[in-house]
């Protein structure tokens, strides 16, 4: 089997749309394409999203292959994401890998989403996790503690029984009438404020999973209260409320991955995922003395088709592929 070999990677899960091209673990070109079309409804909607992938997709993959300076004629396989996230989104990415598949006859790679997130990693460039180790797995969609025992073993350990993370950060942003996407709005005012000035509700749930439902719900109680006083509160109060919003946030993730960490004897510690961009909780994880802790660029923390290639890299070392009869899943499993 090829050694170094040369992967188109294609990430169209959720609104943006990416397309890399690797040699190996190494990234030759990374592009990614947003989406702002979402702004104005203060949320993902699938439908919009799904159409924007169908216009960025074909000039994305052709930024790519030119930035990476590759011809078609020098890919040895395509790998796009099968899920989990958004079906008309992932549909997009994967219709389109296999009709390229076919048109230049190399072989197809299909990735879960979550999985190459934390594979992100193993890019070539930085220092990497040693196995086993455990990965905390945040972002708008999940949130997650899962044990990694190689690039093709993962268990999910603790997970979220309601809202994600990055959800619950974004969510309490549109309460406060912050703009979409929140989670960065709240991580740049709460470096002004003070984190312990409010307190909020922390969950009680068994064993290492996450809630951050009853959170939300503790925010839009006080601010109710508060308002009712105070007409001007949130603008009067918003740094301090970002700041002890996204305190209580991490603290909660952080208190389940020490106890993670201590039950497996584990003190490799890797975060993953769109929030894993959190200058909060990056401060947090290296400030943990007793783990070696992983933290990935900032490039590779939200969703981008670099991950899906590190992926895929595995994969076709093992000779792992799949055929045209390969179906996108929503709902897709580690």
């Amino acid at each position: 089997m090829k050694s170094d070999p040369i992967i188109l990677a294609i990430e169209s899960s959720c609104d943006d749309t990416g397309a890399a091209v690797l040699r190996g673990r190494k990234v030759l070109s990374n592009v990614v394409a947003g989406q702002s079309v979402h702004e104005k409804y203060g949320g993902i909607v699938p439908e919009l999203a799904s159409r924007s992938h169908q216009q960025n997709i074909v000039p994305v993959v052709h930024q790519a292959l030119e930035k990476a300076g590759i011809k078609k004629e020098d890919i040895d396989a395509i790998a796009f994401t099968k899920g989990p996230g958004l079906l008309g989104s992932l549909l997009v990415g994967s219709s389109f890998a296999k009709a390229f598949s076919m048109a230049i006859n190399k072989p197809l790679i299909e990735i879960n989403h979550m999985e190459a997130h934390i594979l992100a990693h193993f890019i070539e460039g930085d220092a990497a996790p040693e196995f086993p180790f455990i990965c905390l797995t945040v972002s708008g969609g999940h949130t997650q503690l899962v044990k990694v025992s190689a690039p093709d073993q993962f268990q999910i350990i603790g997970e979220t029984i309601d809202d994600a993370a990055g959800e619950a950060f974004d969510k309490i942003a549109k309460i406060m009438n912050f703009p979409f996407p929140g989670g960065p709005m709240i991580d740049k005012l709460s470096k002004e404020g003070i984190a312990d000035k409010f307190s909020f509700a922390h969950p009680k749930v068994p064993g290492l999973n996450f809630s951050f439902s009853g959170l939300k719900t503790s925010v839009l109680y006080f601010l109710k209260k508060e308002i009712a006083k105070n007409p001007n509160f949130i603008e009067e109060n918003k740094v301090d409320l970002a700041a002890s919003v996204q305190k209580t946030i991490i603290d909660i993730l952080m208190k389940q991955l020490r106890i993670a960490a201590q039950q497996n004897n584990i003190s490799q510690i890797a975060i993953a995922g769109g929030v894993s961009a959190n200058s909060g909780l990056r401060a947090a994880l290296k400030a943990e003395s007793e783990w070696t802790t992983f933290i990935p660029k900032f490039e590779y923390c939200t969703d981008n088709a670099a991950m899906i290639g590190i992926a895929a890299y595995y994969k076709f070392m093992k000779g792992e592929f799949t055929d045209q009869a390969s179906k996108a899943s929503a709902r897709l499993e580690m």
